[in-house]
């Protein structure tokens, strides 16, 4: 199905989104850019979309099927006003705002908008990225398979029915690609200080972290069993894994992490 869709933002993850719609076929055309940054807009320009900076620039009857605001939650409420007149006229309202709740969208659109949330991560750059998705009350089947449409070209789809749970997919793969990369510094300057030089430390750091996240997304087993598989009894992994898994190693640490910037994530909604 051929739908319009009208993008507020075009930064690093508008333009992620814009790019992967285009490769799995959307027609340049049929996409709306609002972004007050020239710059933004030309990079919009050069992709074949129309960009404009106001909503107000745009034909009086022109009408998207989805609204995407891909915009920073501080200036979500300068924005959001001015689409009212297309939810009213039946667009689906996607946002990917991070911590700003359906309820604020609904008081801006009215309570019969249909409304999804959507919480994506920086991978979808490279059409790598976890988007998990929750919607209000009027979303149907319909809506949601347009989301995961749209979703799908930049990585994996998942929804959860409860918003309330989008503080800990916020913590946990929002914030996990940050996580990682700290990660892949801390095994670079390990390496370094077991003698490896700099560059090579930071090849095998990244190569090895992303090999075994492919493993992990491919294979038969789950991930305990592939941690087992390469651990043989007192060999040089068992001896790395008894200090991660000692009872102060990373698992007690990570959950910190994680729920560190849950709390966040809430206090910020």
């Amino acid at each position: 199905m051929t739908i319009s869709i009208m993008l507020i933002g075009c930064g690093n993850m508008g333009r992620a989104m814009l790019g992967g719609w285009i490769e799995q076929g959307t027609k340049p055309n049929d996409v709306v850019v609002i972004d007050p940054s020239p710059e933004n807009q030309e990079k919009a320009a050069k992709m074949g979309c129309r960009a404009f900076s106001s909503p107000l620039l745009v034909e009086e009857n022109y009408q998207p099927n989805v609204i995407l605001l891909a915009v920073k939650p501080q200036i979500i409420a300068d924005v959001i006003d001015s689409y009212k007149k297309y939810t009213d006229a039946g667009a689906l309202v996607i946002s990917i705002a991070a911590g700003t709740r359906i309820n604020r969208f609904e008081d801006s659109f009215g309570s019969s908008a249909a409304i999804i949330r959507t919480m994506p991560n920086t991978p979808a750059a490279i059409r790598k990225g976890m988007m998990v998705s929750v919607g209000n009350g009027n979303v149907q089947e319909k809506h949601r398979k347009i989301c995961d449409d749209l979703m799908r070209a930049i990585g994996t789809t998942a929804w959860v029915e409860d918003e309330g749970l989008m503080d800990a997919v916020t913590g946990l793969s929002g914030s996990g690609p940050a996580y990682v990369f700290y990660m892949v510094e801390a095994m670079q300057k390990a390496g370094v200080a077991a003698g490896l030089p700099e560059d090579l430390a930071l090849l095998l750091a990244k190569t090895t972290v992303a090999g075994a996240g492919a493993l992990a997304l491919d294979a038969a087993e789950s991930v305990e069993q592939l941690r087992v598989n390469v651990t043989s009894p007192n060999g040089t992994t068992a001896a790395g894994l008894s200090v991660l898994m000692a009872e102060d190693g990373l698992a007690p640490l990570m959950e910190k992490t994680v729920a560190a910037a849950t709390k966040r994530s809430k206090e910020l909604g």
